[in-house]
């Protein structure tokens, strides 16, 4: 049987980015059928050799192309004419893909095309509909954005096929090792400060130190708070790149705001999955007031490991921390929503919570009672297995992607494409 060959577009899939973990998770779940081959192009990371590279285990099956940005005409051109793939598939946001759309009657002729789409807010952007027409479907990763997507292009095919997360990976603590590392992470934050105190709330943030994630407000107003509670009363644990030239200088903040009696710590060395699954069931709540998030698959991670959140009523969040009856977490409405825009995205929402609603979060976060919280992370965590659990995520990818080759087709057997359309002129 000859297998089918998909050309893939996005964030190095091998890369912890939450773009490049996605990818990763469908293309192993549509290799384990046995049915299907891939050719990556990995994008958004910086590399020291271009030379493609076999994906240890899958052999011809897998191979990346490292590539800088996410690719471009000739690239593409090159690959459709050397490795004949079935579909080209590609995912993030629009703003990347502007230079292959400008290609899709010369792809599509051939090819079907499916876009993995992510759009952070309303209001709806008509001025990507050229974008969304020019694919044969659009997958997307959240409801805001399948939303939007329906506004914006409702004669294209799309479907709601959010995030996933390995719910045996990011897991509440069920083994004695699991127990000792909780412990033994725990104890190591009460070290790094003189003011003890064994009821003391952790938080963590695990996001890229960029501008939208808020990471300098999130200290500025966690230093304000503690100076209203106590500093003895919490710890924020920042998991991120501390130096990132996209945010801020974070050490210089926390020593510029008198912090460093542990009352904000930072984890700047890459890690496995399992040891970031030992950070979330360590802490108490994670933390996400970014003004603009597609997903957020930190507090995903957060509630499947056991740990309530802490999150502004934006994007995907919102689907994450209350299922419309029950609250997995504490949701902050946003109390401004400015317009902004640039050149390419001329407007969308940006969603801001006040300082006054963030502590008062907080300070309901620190006072819940315990009986209350092990249920809401007990909720939290069903939740998860209920919407985001790994197994339908790989059953759903397999079926569309089946579906979808069966619809199109490609090459000698396109099908469903036409390379023109019909105009009124008055």
């Amino acid at each position: 049987m000859t297998k089918k060959k998909i050309l893939v577009l996005s964030d190095h899939p091998l890369s912890p980015s939450g773009v490049g973990t996605q990818t990763k998770y469908m293309i192993e779940a549509l290799l384990k059928t046995g049915r299907y081959q891939f050719i990556c192009l990995g994008g958004a990371i910086k590399h020291n050799d271009y030379r493609p590279v076999k994906v240890e285990g899958w052999g011809n099956d897998w191979v990346i192309y490292p590539v800088d940005g996410y690719g471009n005409h000739e690239i593409i051109r090159s690959l459709l004419q050397k490795e004949k793939p079935d579909v080209l598939w590609f995912m993030t946001d629009p703003r990347f893909y502007e230079w292959l759309w400008e290609i899709e009657n010369e792809v599509r002729a051939n090819v079907p095309m499916m876009y993995y789409h992510v759009w952070d807010n309303f209001p709806a952007p008509q001025f990507n509909g050229r974008y969304y027409r020019s694919n044969d479907m659009v997958v997307c990763i959240s409801k805001v954005t399948h939303k939007i997507l329906q506004d914006v292009a409702p004669t294209i095919e799309s479907r709601y096929l959010p995030h996933a997360v390995h719910s045996n990976i990011f897991r509440p603590p069920i083994t004695p090792e699991d127990h000792a590392k909780t412990k033994e992470i725990r104890e190591a934050i009460e070290q790094h400060s003189s003011m003890k105190n064994p009821k003391k709330k952790v938080f963590f943030w695990n996001n890229r130190n960029a501008r939208r994630k808020q990471s300098g407000t999130l200290i500025w107003w966690f230093k304000e708070w503690l100076d209203k509670v106590g500093h003895d009363k919490a710890t924020l644990l920042m998991h991120t790149d501390a130096e990132d030239p996209h945010g801020q200088p974070l050490p210089h903040l926390i020593q510029q705001l008198g912090l460093e009696d542990g009352q904000v710590l930072l984890s700047t060395n890459k890690v496995s999955p399992e040891e970031l699954a030992g950070l979330y069931r360590a802490c108490d709540y994670t933390i996400n007031i970014s003004d603009a998030e597609g997903f957020g698959l930190s507090t995903l991670e957060s509630l499947s490991s056991g740990s309530p959140i802490i999150v502004n009523m934006t994007g995907g969040l919102q689907e994450q921390v209350t299922n419309g009856e029950e609250w997995f977490g504490w949701g902050i409405q946003p109390s401004s929503k400015s317009v902004i825009g640039s050149l390419q995205v001329p407007y969308i929402y940006e969603d801001r919570i006040s300082q006054q609603d963030f502590e008062k979060m907080l300070t309901k976060a620190i006072k819940l009672p315990k009986k209350r919280y092990e249920d809401m992370a007990e909720a939290g965590r069903k939740h998860v297995l209920e919407n985001y659990n790994f197994e339908n995520y790989e059953k759903q990818w397999v079926q569309i992607i089946d579906d979808f080759i069966e619809k199109h087709g490609s090459w000698e057997n396109r099908k469903n494409y036409n390379s023109w359309h019909f105009m009124e002129v008055a």
